[in-house]
């Protein structure tokens, strides 16, 4: 008889099985094994009838939950209990935090083990900590489980009460959930403010300056700005009102605002006058290295190094955990054990020498009171830390381990000194200053800095060094300029600044954020543009009519003490089920409100959103938000462009988008060759050129769109004749003989090789390359160049493993990395690794199971299309007899 060691995935399998003793038989769960039920046809027929069923909790039976074992799940549950037969002892093996306390406790209702039953929690993947933990072992935390399950039973209560109601009031499809529509709220609020902004303008001079004494070992040239005038203060674009974009009169009175004319006049009259040093002060400062990660701080600096969302990055550290490179990626602390604490300065004296070690090893404390998650902060597993280079990691997933294990051996590094320089001049009544940073000592900005990914380049970056000047030098003018300067709206969240604002405010818990986000992007809720996250006209619409029915499922304030009463449960200060019962059952209950408000919701209004300064209005159809407009004759409607975001719809765009719909395209021009008209429309995804009218014989006109920086205002004939004469044969690849083409495509202007059945190899154009006027020469630099992004298909991009060839057509069937992870592919037929699963666990002949059953399930779908459709014909057909 052996012990049963139970974990959630494959990969953890493998790698813990490592650090067992024999005798111990090591099985994944893939995750969660009960759920509640997720659509109809979950429900047990026992329980259909009864009208809690849909919900998946009885709450009129102290909110008893419908646990049931997803179609996905039964095999393995069987697997887990015939494993369970041979077996003398189990141990539940599941990560540490409430989530995994919940996966362990739902295995062991499932399985009834009648052996003894232990509980092993660790946070690194290595052979100490496996050891450690089997002679530790615990019972099943059941305050941890209750407050997952109330969180769960919150989030289904939320989710499955509201969200009906959006179908019908708004749209179908929409989703409502206690933090995610806190956050769609947060995105919209911030859009309003950008709709609201006023931008002010301002003028101030700029000074090229050379000292007067140059050596060759100081700069030969420094820059300062105009800060005062005649002994008052320059304006600066905090001083401006960003809903006027005016200053206060009372404080303009205090202040100098130029003009460009201004500008200009004093540039003139202070033309060839003589400056003079007048002050300078040297100022120490010292900077302290950031805590240790935790899974928000890692979401939000691997956001802003790596441009990797949330969802990415906690994938990446999820395999990193489970292959024993770093500890437990779910986690509120910052607190390091003295183990890693040792294995950091141990790092820091080799690389660096022992002058860049902090006098004392530093311990950092979790301000958080809800940091529970785990005992320590993300970091690099082991007693000793594996550098980067040593670990023979590459990709994604190097680049992740690469930022755990910079900050973490940084917090263990000495303090930066550096110094902050002003020198204030003077010419005639006007003041300038010029500032400078001398870098002394770079202490742990060796290692690593934020937003940074090279150390070396960003400490250069970070000095800006001054020429030894003293007071009463008179440094030579050789260029004065006048600057012109707009104050900017406020910048829309990111993923990063959207989790540092969710977590700051106690809302959620950051394990949660990466698919909170994930699902705000899938429903529709938001765009991902640059890296912003940019709210759509429905978020506008669902935001507006929650605010007005529901105030308290948007308030922040109130889902931070929902956050913060789960907290409690799992420490056992306060009951759950009072607190479920007032929340959905009380005078205010969420239940109670829903059934009183559903009537006095009226959908037209809620398919409405109000925008300021707009004489039309903007509705929420079944394809997307559109203009509405009485216009005298009649209503006219017409489709906003998906690209066109709420902060950027003004009077002008509906406009052009209505008389478009009314007067008919704008026509550019005609075609040199073909004499056939060129016309500028604007569509569902923004404006495009079009090669002569849509008629019966050519109902399909050729059409291109414009690049980024053209508009339709901006575009000429001959530009949209370049366009639509897309794709250019540039010629053929010296090497391969294939051809080489330039186009425009869903991501912008690229490039393609097209070798055939070799793949096609495309490569992004630059911002100063011209799709229509590049060049074969400049074409091949390009295609030189290491691939990025999504720029190639999936047959030239790397695999991330190669299975074998398909035993009906040899076709390779590859394993790739999507932007919404690891699938398999081939030919046309794309199919997800199941939950749980990693490309290491996939096999050839696994994959041709998947496969199989994906084409099995979408002819299926087929084929119930088709008998729908002939249902339908015969049912019309009998009803005109």
């Amino acid at each position: 008889m052996s012990t049963l060691v139970i974990v959630e995935s494959p990969t953890k399998a493998r790698t813990i099985r490592n650090y067992l003793p024999s005798g111990y038989r090591v099985e994944a769960s893939m995750g969660h094994v009960r759920d509640l039920p997720q659509s109809a046809s979950d429900i047990p027929t026992a329980v259909k009838g009864e009208k809690w069923a849909q919900l998946g909790v009885n709450v009129e039976a102290d909110f008893e939950p419908l646990y049931i074992v997803p179609k996905d799940k039964k095999k393995v549950v069987t697997q887990l209990k015939d494993a369970l037969k041979e077996a003398s002892e189990l141990i539940l093996a599941t990560d540490e935090d409430r989530e995994g306390e919940s996966i362990s406790w739902h295995l062991y209702q499932l399985l009834k083990p009648k052996v003894p039953t232990k509980r092993m929690v660790f946070h690194e993947i290595t052979q100490d900590a496996i050891k450690k933990a089997l002679k530790n072992c615990r019972d099943i935390d059941e305050k941890l489980v209750r407050a997952q399950e109330t969180r769960r039973i919150l989030d289904r209560l939320v989710g499955y009460t509201l969200s009906p109601l959006l179908w019908k009031k708004i749209a179908w499809g929409l989703s409502a959930g206690r933090v995610q529509s806190v956050s769609v709220r947060l995105l919209v609020n911030r859009e309003k403010q950008r709709r609201a902004f006023k931008q002010g303008t301002f003028w101030d001079l700029k000074a090229t300056l050379t000292p007067a004494i140059a050596t060759s070992q100081s700069p030969q040239f420094f820059t300062s700005v105009l800060v005062t005038l005649a002994g008052k203060k320059l304006v600066s674009g905090s001083d401006f009102d960003p809903g006027t974009g005016q200053i206060a009169p009372d404080r303009l009175a205090q202040l100098v605002l130029l003009n460009a004319e201004q500008a200009e006049a004093l540039k003139e009259r202070l033309t060839d006058k003589p400056w003079t040093v007048t002050d300078i002060e040297e100022r120490p400062v010292t900077r302290k290295p950031a805590p240790p990660f935790t899974t928000s701080t890692l979401q939000q600096e691997s956001n802003r190094k790596l441009r990797l969302s949330a969802r990415d990055t906690m994938r990446i550290a999820q395999n990193l955990y489970e292959q024993g490179y770093i500890t437990y990626m779910r986690t509120d602390s910052v607190h390091l054990s003295d183990q890693a604490i040792a294995a950091s300065r141990d790092c820091v004296e080799k690389l660096y020498g022992k002058e860049y070690l902090s006098p004392q090893p530093r311990q950092y404390t979790t301000k958080s009171k809800g940091a529970q998650e785990a005992h320590e902060a993300i970091r690099p597993a082991g007693s000793s830390f594996r550098t980067p280079q040593e670990t023979g990691l590459s990709g994604r997933e190097f680049q992740v381990y690469d930022l755990i294990w910079k900050r973490t051996v940084a917090c263990q590094m000495a303090d930066s000194r550096q110094t902050q320089i002003t020198v204030l001049l003077q010419v005639e009544d006007a003041g300038f200053r010029s500032s400078g940073k001398r870098i002394d000592f770079p202490g742990y900005l060796r290692a690593y800095v934020e937003g940074s990914d090279d150390p070396e380049a960003a400490l250069e970056d970070q000095e800006v060094i001054l020429p030894p000047l003293k007071v009463g030098d008179r440094p030579n003018c050789t260029d004065l300029e006048t600057v012109k300067h707009e104050t900017q709206p406020p910048a829309r969240y990111t993923e990063a600044t959207l989790v540092k604002t969710l977590e700051s405010e106690g809302i959620g818990r950051p394990s949660t954020y990466a698919s909170i986000i994930g699902t705000i992007i899938d429903k529709g809720y938001a765009q991902l543009v640059s890296n912003a996250l940019i709210p759509t006209f429905t978020a506008f619409a669902v935001t507006d009519l929650l605010e007005s029915h529901f105030p308290d499922i948007v308030n922040p304030g109130f889902t931070s003490k929902m956050e913060q009463t789960l907290d409690d449960i799992a420490t056992g200060e306060a009951a759950w089920l009072p607190y479920l019962r007032r929340f959905y059952l009380g005078e205010q209950g969420l239940e109670t409100l829903v059934k009183e408000r559903e009537d006095l919701i009226d959908a037209n209004k809620a398919r409405t959103v109000e925008l300021e300064n707009l004489d039309a209005k903007v509705r929420i159809g079944k394809y997307g938000a559109y203009i509405e407009k009485d216009n005298g004759e009649g209503v006219v409607t017409a489709s906003i462009p998906k690209d066109l975001t709420p902060a950027d719809l003004d009077p002008k765009k509906v406009e052009t988008l209505l008389r478009q719909k009314t007067s008919g395209p704008e026509q550019l021009g005609r075609h040199p060759e073909t004499g056939e008209p060129i016309y500028v429309l604007i569509g569902p995804y923004g404006p495009y050129v079009q090669l002569g009218d849509k008629t019966e014989e050519n109902p399909k006109p050729k059409q291109a769109s414009l690049p980024k920086g053209v508009t339709p205002e901006t575009v000429t004939l001959d530009t949209a004749v370049g366009l639509l004469a897309l794709p250019r044969n540039l010629g053929v690849h010296p090497g391969t003989g294939a051809k080489i083409q330039a186009n425009l495509g869903r991501f912008g202007p690229y490039v393609v090789h097209d070798q055939g059945k070799e793949g096609k190899d495309y490569r992004s154009l630059k911002a100063a390359d011209n799709v229509l006027t590049i060049s074969l020469e400049r074409a091949l630099e390009l295609l030189a160049e290491p691939k990025k992004g999504r720029g190639s298909t999936s047959k030239s991009k790397a695999a991330l493993k190669e299975l074998g060839s398909h035993p009906e057509d040899s076709e390779p069937v590859n394993i790739y990395d999507g932007p919404y992870g690891p699938y398999i592919k081939h030919g046309k037929v794309n199919v997800s690794l199941p939950e749980g699963k990693s490309p290491e666990d996939i096999t050839l002949s696994t994959a041709l199971e998947l496969l199989a059953a994906k084409t099995a399930t979408a002819k299926s779908s087929r084929k119930k299309s088709s008998t729908k459709s002939s249902s339908k014909s015969s049912s019309a057909a009998t009803k005109k007899k």
